[in-house]
């Protein structure tokens, strides 16, 4: 999820994994404000995009087989 609050468009997430995620027209990240799936052989990416921000905008949350979601900074990919 991308915290419209605190994203300012710096752009380094879908520079970095444009796979993941998109720019509106002006330079935000997109879709923000809303949670949305990322394939699982994108989640390195996804991680890679959260740790890139400088606002930490983007929180990205695993969903485990049981259904349940841990927030990334319970993972070591975390900065």
């Amino acid at each position: 999820m991308i915290d419209p609050a605190r994203c300012t468009g710096h752009g380094r997430c879908y520079s970095l994994a444009p796979d993941v995620f998109d720019a509106d027209d002006d330079g935000f990240s997109q879709p923000r404000g809303v949670a949305f799936a990322v394939a699982a052989d994108r989640a390195e990416a996804a991680w890679l995009g959260a740790r890139s921000c400088p606002e930490e905008a983007i929180t990205v949350m695993a969903v485990e087989r049981t259904g349940e979601s841990r927030d990334l900074a319970e993972f070591p990919h975390k900065k």
